[in-house]
């Protein structure tokens, strides 16, 4: 079986929550600590003043770091802890059982559920978030969604090189490595792992393993003739 250990995808030396990926033996397997690490976290610190308009829901359940911006309309419901710096933007949806680092965006339209954002991630614009990762200084073009459900809403299986690997997960929507941008309007299928410094061409739908440093395009053509 392949092995795809945290450190192909994340540098954790400066995310304060690191020890979520202690002893993992595959890096998805985060996804299903994020419940219960927050049941573990003396929640409630928020550390900075909550604008007219912004609703929180069970904020006993909340704590935000110093110097994060909210605006107006957006929408959090706990467990979630936000760290220092970020900016939580009008009409994001953060539906609970969220983490993320310090220097984080989650923009306009956004919705975010079961996920992890490290350190600089930004998700910025119409972007849907379901049980995911963002590695360090990742970039989510507007309108990006990771996928989390199959049709059928059985267990999601990774293939990589003709290996199939049943994750005994239902809901699975992507990890995201380190660097990583993805183009406008692109959506991850259920189980995509994208490794650091990846590179996705916008407005198309892909998934499966794609390794550090690959570029991801699109093989089809635009075609323009006389009417």
């Amino acid at each position: 079986m392949a092995n795809f250990n945290t450190t192909y995808f994340f540098d954790l030396s400066s995310f304060k929550h690191a020890e979520l990926f202690d002893g993992l033996k595959q890096v998805w397997e985060v996804l299903n600590k994020i419940s219960p690490f927050l049941q573990t976290q003396t929640l409630g610190n928020i550390e900075v003043e909550i604008p007219a308009g912004v609703h929180i829901i069970n904020p006993e359940w909340v704590s935000i770091g110093r110097g994060t911006i909210l605006e107006p309309g957006a929408y959090i419901k706990g467990p979630c802890l936000i760290g220092d710096n970020c900016t939580i933007r009008h009409g994001a949806y953060i539906r609970g059982d969220f983490i993320c680092g310090n220097k984080c965006v989650i923009g306009h339209a956004t919705e975010i559920k079961n996920t992890l954002m490290l350190n600089e991630a930004h998700a910025a614009h119409f972007a849907y978030l379901g049980d995911s990762v963002l590695g360090n200084k990742v970039n989510l073009g507007a309108g990006t969604k990771c996928a989390n459900l199959k049709f059928d809403n059985s267990n999601i299986v990774i293939v990589v090189q003709n290996q199939k690997i049943n994750t005994g997960m239902r809901k699975f929507g992507a990890i995201i490595g380190d660097y990583t941008q993805i183009g406008c309007n692109a959506v991850t299928n259920p189980g995509t792992l994208l490794g650091k410094k990846v590179l996705c061409y916008p407005c198309f739908s892909f998934g499966g393993f794609i390794p550090s440093g690959s570029r991801v395009k699109p093989d089809t053509k635009v075609i323009i003739t006389e009417t």
